[in-house]
C-alpha cells in the first residue's frame, strides 16, 4: 500500500449505559482535521442490536464530512453493548479505511462465552469478530485495521495519540459521550 498520510479521520465511542431496559445509546463521532477538532456527530445505536454499522454509516453519509474523510476509528469492535461493528460493511459502503482500538488485547474465549450465550445473535456476531482476525499491538495499545497496512496503523496511531495513547479522535468521541449522558465527561480512555 502506498505511504498515505490520513489527516481527516473520525473517531466513534459509545455513551454510558446503565439501565437494563435502555434501548438506544448514544454514539458519538469526533471529527478531525489533522490535530484539530473538526466537528461532532451525534446518533444512537441499539443496545445489544446489530445496527451499529449501519447507523454509523449513516451519520457520516448524512453529514458534511463525508467528502473530507479518510479513516474511521473506533474504540473496540462493539459499541452499546455487544452491537458488534461490521467493519466490512462499513468499509465497503463507505469505501473508507476502518481501524478498531483497543487498549487491552481483548479475552476472546470470554467475548465468545458472553456472546454465544447471553445475546440473541451472539454466534453470527462472534464469527464476525472472528472474521475481523487477531489485534496487533501497535504502541501501546491493540488495533485491528480493514483498508490500511499495519505500517499505515502504527503512522495514524503515533500521530494522533498526543495525550493519550488512544487517538485523539477516539479520545474526545470519550469525552463527548460521557458529558452527553452525565453532564460531565469522565475517565479518559
Amino acid at each position: 500500500m502506498p505511504k498515505r498520510r490520513y489527516s481527516n479521520v473520525i473517531g466513534f465511542d459509545d455513551a454510558p449505559f446503565r439501565r437494563r431496559n435502555q434501548q438506544q445509546v448514544r454514539l458519538v463521532g469526533a471529527v478531525y482535521a489533522d490535530l484539530r477538532l473538526d466537528g461532532v456527530l451525534i446518533g444512537e445505536v441499539t443496545r445489544d442490536g446489530d445496527d451499529a454499522a449501519r447507523r454509523i454509516a449513516q451519520l457520516i453519509e448524512r453529514s458534511k464530512f463525508l467528502e473530507h474523510l479518510q479513516l474511521i476509528m473506533l474504540q473496540g469492535i462493539a459499541v452499546a453493548g455487544f452491537n458488534v461493528v461490521d467493519v466490512f460493511h462499513l468499509h465497503r459502503r463507505l469505501s473508507l479505511p476502518v481501524l478498531v482500538t483497543a487498549r487491552q488485547r481483548p479475552n476472546l474465549a470470554a467475548i465468545e462465552s458472553a456472546l454465544t450465550q447471553n445475546v440473541p445473535g451472539g454466534g453470527e456476531k462472534w464469527k464476525l469478530i472472528k472474521r475481523q482476525g487477531p489485534m496487533e499491538s501497535v504502541g501501546r495499545i491493540y488495533v485491528q485495521r480493514m483498508g490500511l497496512s499495519l505500517e499505515q496503523a502504527v503512522r495514524v496511531v503515533e500521530h494522533f495519540a498526543i495525550h493519550s495513547h488512544i487517538p485523539e479522535p477516539i479520545r474526545t468521541a470519550h469525552l463527548f459521550a460521557g458529558a452527553l449522558v452525565e453532564g460531565q465527561s469522565r475517565g479518559c480512555v
